[in-house]
């Protein structure tokens, strides 16, 4: 099928060859002629510019080969000789990699025609079909046809293993020896281009890829050889590969290295023997190792830990005898090619700057690998979570000595992170803590024992050390990697002592837990002023200091919760947002204000999980002094002061932030315990009636006014807009609470028994006084429709309970509206509504207020439409005949009020 394949190539490579030529010869007859018209017209022509050759060691050498046949025939005597000289140009191609010193003539002149261009494109199809694709599938054909040759000679039995082995590394030689021969001979690239498939190079690889296949056949399969002349051979074999891609360039390395890494897969055997194939292995990465360093080919590189990692995974996933000492022995062997190979005397690696992207290869495999040996049962069983945290400590190890090796910190760090929270991608985790750990597919995925405490705690103490002692060394030359260290310093033992804690702890109260959190605080807080100090400037406050501090905060905070209940937690984490901000008196470390907001959404997060502060079991039933107060008073009280300090030190948002936290707490404080009061106790089952309503919107808008008076004291945008906020949050509770939802009028609620203070008082004349009174004092303070709202808002606050007690008045405790509307009370409606757009009219002129005169006209609306519509029609006798005296008798007061005033203006101007 194979050489099938290869024939087909062939033929069309041929067919296409010959198709062109006829079009290729006629092009290069028409650009002559156009040269020689151009030279005879005696048209100025610019002088050639030679180009340098471009140079790239990945590759053999080869210059430009178009050549400006106008700048020729314009320096030559005559039309003929320029002719000739243009027929030599176009002929002439680069030489190979041994001739570096070939220039180029200038590119054609920006003049010639569209067919020329569209000729040149057709070309390159052709050499690519006829120069490289040609003898790249013929190199491959001939590494392939050897070792298809080999396995033949096995299946057959035509010969014995010693001569098909003498056959191997004969057809091996000779093509090595080939490809020797023709480059000492001179040989040369015909076209432009073509030199990626630099047929030297081509036949070198073909006999590198058989001789390592015969040697590890005859080790491994037949054993003829032992494991030290093998691994003599195939380091001599890598030896040679090495010095024939340093003069053939990287594509011969590439070719090499892959047909080194696919052999033991195609010369397979019945019992193959890990360490003869891992040692196999090892000495092509390093053998790679050193051809990518000489020549910093780092894509070369990448390759050779991609295939010895799938190599290694594969070994673990598919062979269940798996032996751990071959494991190990191949992932170290991955690092120290990388640490001490790759990655060896670069200057860059002593400064600490720039990042080594192939490292990312190792990293991922090798932390892999450590993954493998704390989750697999096979590795478990032996414990194997000891060498697998020895391979973490290993990454983190490398990562320090190579700082250019930043992925390895990654790589580890993520390791850790998911061996301890038990998630392993792709698997289905199944949260099962019944037995005392985590369960992948019905399978335990770490081990609950006192291994992985002690492990845990020396990864803990080996990221702590090296992340915090990295990141002092990089604070002031790179602060980006001084920042990735301090993270990680912080991330992995967080992560560790909470999955620790999880696994092993009283969930309820660990002083243990709680005391090795304590200890983590300090180290972290004395980390972080650490490596400040090491900063340039010095204690500026960066990332890297940043980090550590945020883990301080963190263990702080498992700290409170293991240590406490839930309800000292809440409490004393509002009261810890202080701790930071006074830090500021000593420090102006710009973490410290965001680690104070962190508490506030950390208090945040406790009450939206449990807003009865203890649990409604333990929760108090007796008003105002319970859980409830403290538990929201004192972070409010907390957060308040932390707003106080900052505004005296750093300042900046994160004073806002804990200013609009201090407010907000302070109004959940009285709504919580308005709530509690008002359901005996109970917050959290219960639904809202009016009248708790109305308390909550009355706390509202007094947190408005609350706002703005602080706000005028003491300016801050926070306290600008969530005056504003409060404002806006009221206005919606009473349009959709008030006067839809939980209106007595539509739910027949209770009004009470008290004829001026029921609910209708509580519910709509406070709101209205309370509204209106906000109004009048935010006019000037707020945005003129802030106060026109509010203003108008209280004037139907105002209309809803007059027309309400009206009601209530005529119906007694429930007010519903399908209890029916008698005449003397649809009457009194029309004569109520027309006083009070009068007294708003009134109002409105007095307090010179556009929105309240507004108000008034739009009752008064009301009032006429329904003495039109409705009164006429349902009214009967004397009182329809007073609602329309009195109708008119109020629109004409109106608009004699109106022509006065008129009046008055029109003189006073």
């Amino acid at each position: 099928m194979f050489e099938s394949l290869i024939g087909l190539v062939a033929v069309i490579a041929l067919f296409v060859i010959i198709s062109r030529q006829q079009s290729r010869i006629g092009l290069i007859e028409r650009e002559l002629g156009a040269l020689r018209s151009l030279v005879l017209s005696g048209a100025p022509v610019l002088p050639p510019q030679a180009k340098e050759p471009a140079a790239n060691d990945s590759k053999p050498a080869d210059a430009a080969a178009p050549v400006t046949v106008a700048a020729d025939i314009a320096s030559s005597p005559t039309a003929a000789a320029s002719a000739t000289e243009a027929e030599a140009g176009i002929g002439e191609g680069t030489s190979g990699p041994w001739n570096a010193d070939t220039t180029a003539s200038s590119a054609p002149d920006s003049a010639q025609p569209a067919a020329a261009a569209k000729a040149a494109r057709q070309s390159d199809v052709e050499t690519a079909l006829g120069t490289r694709w040609a003898v790249w599938v013929g190199g491959i054909a001939l590494a392939l046809g050897g070792l298809f040759l080999i396995r033949y000679t096995i299946e057959a039995g035509i010969f014995g293993p010693r001569v098909r082995l003498a056959m191997a590394a004969a057809l091996g030689l000779v093509l090595v020896a080939g490809g020797e021969f023709i480059r000492r001979t001179g040989f040369k690239v015909p076209v432009q281009g073509a030199a990626g498939a630099y047929i030297p190079a081509i036949l070198t690889a073909a006999g590198a890829f058989i001789l390592f296949g015969t040697v590890y056949a005859a080790y491994s399969i037949y054993g003829f050889i032992g494991p030290a002349l093998a691994f003599t051979l195939l380091g001599a074999i890598g030896v040679a590969t090495i010095a024939a891609s340093l003069v053939h360039g990287q594509a011969l390395a590439g070719v090499g290295l892959l047909g080194a890494m696919v052999t033991p897969m195609l010369v397979a055997s019945q019992a193959p023997n890990p360490w003869a194939l891992f040692g196999y292995l090892a000495i092509v990465l390093a053998a790679a190792g050193v051809i990518a360093r000489i020549r910093d080919w780092k894509l070369l590189m990448a390759a050779a830990f991609v295939a010895t990692g799938i190599w290694t995974i594969f070994y673990m996933t598919d062979a269940p005898g798996a032996k751990l000492s071959v494991i190990l022995f191949i992932d170290v062997v991955t690092l120290a090619v990388l640490a001490f190979v790759w990655l060896g005397r670069r200057s860059e690696a002593e400064s600490g700057s720039g990042f080594d992207w192939p490292s990312i290869t190792p990293g991922f495999f090798v932390g892999l690998s450590a993954l493998a040996l704390f989750v697999d049962p096979a590795f478990v069983a032996i414990r194997g979570a000891l060498p697998g945290a020895a391979l973490i400590a290993s990454l983190v190890a490398v990562a320090l000595y190579r700082p250019r090796a930043l992925a390895l910190l990654h790589a580890a760090g993520l390791a850790t992170v998911l061996v301890y929270l038990g998630i392993i991608p792709p698997t289905t985790i199944a949260a099962d803590f019944s037995g005392g750990a985590l369960g992948v597919d019905g399978l335990p995925v770490v081990a609950s024992d006192a291994l992985m405490l002690r492990v845990g705690i020396a990864l803990g103490l080996v990221f702590i050390g090296a992340g915090f002692w990295a990141a002092r060394r990089f604070a002031a030359p790179g602060w980006l990697r001084a920042a990735t260290w301090a993270a990680w310093s912080a991330v992995a033992p967080l992560v560790i002592l909470l999955a620790l804690w999880l696994t092993f702890g009283n969930l309820d109260r660990d002083l243990a837990y709680a005391a090795v959190a304590a200890v983590l605080v300090g180290v972290f807080v004395a980390g972080g002023e650490w490596i400040a100090r090491g900063e340039a400037p010095p204690l500026t406050g960066g990332a890297a200091g940043s980090f550590a501090l945020g883990g301080a905060a963190i263990a702080g905070l498992l700290m409170l919760h293991m240590a406490f209940g839930s309800g000292w937690t809440t409490i004393l984490l509002g009261a810890a947002a202080v701790v930071p901000a006074l830090a500021t008196r000593w420090r102006t470390y710009p973490a410290l204000g965001w680690i104070s907001v962190g508490a506030v959404i950390a208090v945040l997060g406790r009450v939206a999980f449990d807003p009865t502060i203890v649990g409604a079991e333990f929760l108090s039933k007796t008003p105002v002094f319970n859980w409830l107060l403290i538990g929201y008073g004192g972070p409010a009280l907390a957060f308040g002061f932390a707003a106080w300090q900052l505004a005296r030190t750093t300042n900046g948002r994160p004073r806002l932030a804990m200013e609009a936290g201090a407010a907000l707490f302070a109004l959940l404080t009285v709504a919580m315990l308005v709530r509690h009061a008002m359901h005996g106790g109970v917050i959290d089952t219960a639904a809202a009636t009016l009248a708790e309503q109305a308390i909550y919107t009355l706390i509202a808008i007094g947190a408005g006014a609350i706002l703005v008076a602080i706000d005028m004291r003491s300016p801050s945008s926070v306290l600008r807009y969530g005056s504003i906020a409060a404002g806006v949050v009221s206005v919606a509770f009473i349009v959709v609470q008030h006067f839809l939802a939980l209106n007595p009028l539509l739910t027949d609620e209770s009004t009470g028994s008290i004829p001026a203070f029921n609910l209708l008082f509580l519910a709509y004349l406070l709101p209205a006084v309370a509204a209106g009174a906000l109004a009048l004092y935010a006019r000037d303070k707020r945005p003129q429709w802030y106060a026109a709202m509010l203003a108008v808002v209280a004037a139907l606050l105002a209309f809803a309970y007059a027309t309400l007690s009206v009601r209530r008045l005529f119906k007694g405790e429930f007010i519903g509206l399908w209890s029916g509307l008698g005449q003397l009370e649809t009457y009194t409606y029309s004569a109520l509504w027309l006083i009070i757009g009068v007294v708003l009219l009134t109002t409105g002129v007095w307090l010179k207020s556009q929105a309240l005169r507004i108000a008034s006209a739009a009752l008064i609306s009301v009032a006429v439409l329904k003495v039109f519509i409705f009164d006429m029609s349902e009214l009967e006798g004397v009182l329809r005949a007073l609602s329309f005296i009195g109708l008119g008798a109020v629109l004409i007061g109106i608009g004699l009020f109106y022509q006065r005033l008129l009046t008055r203006a029109a003189k006073e101007t």
